[in-house]
């Protein structure tokens, strides 16, 4: 069994830590969220205080998921020193436009392999292990990610050098982000309209109204319950700010991208930054 060490058992993290348990022992390093991190050890992972414990341990692959590229830097450039160049450094945080060849960067200082794979679905399809992987690195080592990676994602997709697979993610991220942001104010502007949610998803889903982000909102909001799509408001805002940057060429991308990144910032604003982005179907002040 290889030594997988996990920065960043969160909401996304943890379902794939716990995934990758079944077939490698997992280092996770000390959470904020003591919840995860409690549940991963009782199921066999072991739990890091700081990043020079790591070397006590022969850490075949490295794996961070955390929050956004300032953090990511942080952590690849306080970890780099206690790691050597046998170790693969896999990052799967959603970064900006330039992140990841500054993560890239950092790990070729100490000839460590880095390599880039955002994953596509939520907190569920994690759990689950059937997320979906967009992959950057050298063409040699996506075998070896592989391994790793197939752990917890269905199915992973090499777009060549982890620049085009990191803009790959963030334009992946648009089009579920847009989709969703027009089911939040489809539902809105029924529930303003009273009319029938039920009946008006019904035919929607026989269209091309459908969708995943569709599906994910409606099924509970239908009942009441608007914590059907589990990415909140703030993490919304910030992907749609890396979008909008990366899309900067681009007009309409660009004003598409930058009204939808408005919503979310008024609604971060008003207090709602924490709430799952769903929640704002109930909130009639935004």
């Amino acid at each position: 069994m290889s030594n997988v060490g996990f920065i960043g058992v969160g909401y996304m993290g943890y379902g794939m830590a716990k995934n990758l348990l079944k077939k490698h022992n997992v280092y996770i390093f000390a959470h904020k969220n003591r919840k995860p991190v409690n549940k991963l050890i009782k199921i066999g992972a072991k739990e890091l205080k700081t990043y020079s414990e790591i070397k006590n341990i022969k850490i075949d692959c490295l794996m961070m998921c955390v929050t956004n590229t300032p953090i990511a830097i942080n952590v690849a450039n306080k970890i780099k020193k206690y790691l050597n160049s046998n170790t693969l450094v896999i990052d799967l945080t959603t970064h900006d436009k330039n992140g990841a060849l500054k993560m890239n960067k950092i790990f070729q200082s100490k000839r460590i392999s880095y390599n880039f794979c955002g994953v596509m679905g939520g907190p569920v399809q994690s759990e689950q292990g059937i997320l979906g992987g967009i992959y950057g690195g050298k063409k040699n080592d996506f075998t070896k990610c592989k391994k790793y990676l197939n752990s917890f994602c269905k199915s992973v997709f090499n777009f060549g050098d982890v620049s085009k697979a990191s803009s790959a993610k963030l334009l992946s991220n648009f089009l579920s982000l847009m989709t969703t942001t027009s089911v939040i104010e489809f539902f809105k502007s029924a529930k303003k309209l009273r009319i029938n949610i039920k009946l008006l998803c019904d035919v929607a889903r026989l269209g091309s109204g459908n969708s995943g982000a569709l599906n994910r909102i409606a099924n509970k909001a239908i009942k009441g319950n608007y914590k059907g799509y589990v990415f909140s408001v703030d993490n919304t805002y910030k992907d749609l700010n890396y979008i909008n940057d990366l899309v900067s060429d681009l007009p309409n991308a660009n004003k598409l991208s930058k009204l939808a990144k408005s919503f979310y910032k008024e609604a971060s604003k008003k207090g709602f930054g924490n709430f799952l982005v769903s929640e704002l179907i109930d909130k009639e002040k935004y």
